[in-house]
């Protein structure tokens, strides 16, 4: 499962500005991928290891930014169209499933 976080932060101010700096690295700090400039998203082996992340994410959010979560599966995110100028390209595929002995 995928986790796709997209938001929109205000930044008219300089305090603003760091709000939303802090709130990109908190998603990079827990192990999400930068998708475009305000969309990131992450894989998880299952649905209930991303609610942990769901919580800190929603507790972090600046005073008056917007932030929507989608949970995608596999499949549909196997099936998203990705296009590079007019030219399409294929779509990530999840990542291997790390095993240690």
């Amino acid at each position: 499962m995928w986790l796709l976080v997209m938001f929109d932060l205000p930044v008219k101010s300089k305090e603003q500005r760091t709000r939303a700096n802090q709130y990109r690295n908190l998603l990079k700090d827990r192990g999400f991928d930068m998708v475009q400039l305000s969309v990131y998203c992450k894989y998880y082996l299952n649905g209930n290891s991303s609610e942990r992340d769901i919580g800190i994410l929603k507790q972090n959010v600046p005073v008056n930014g917007y932030v929507r979560v989608l949970k995608v599966a596999d499949q549909q995110w196997a099936s998203t169209l990705l296009f590079k100028g007019p030219r399409q390209k294929k779509a990530e595929a999840p990542p291997e499933q790390l095993t240690i002995f």
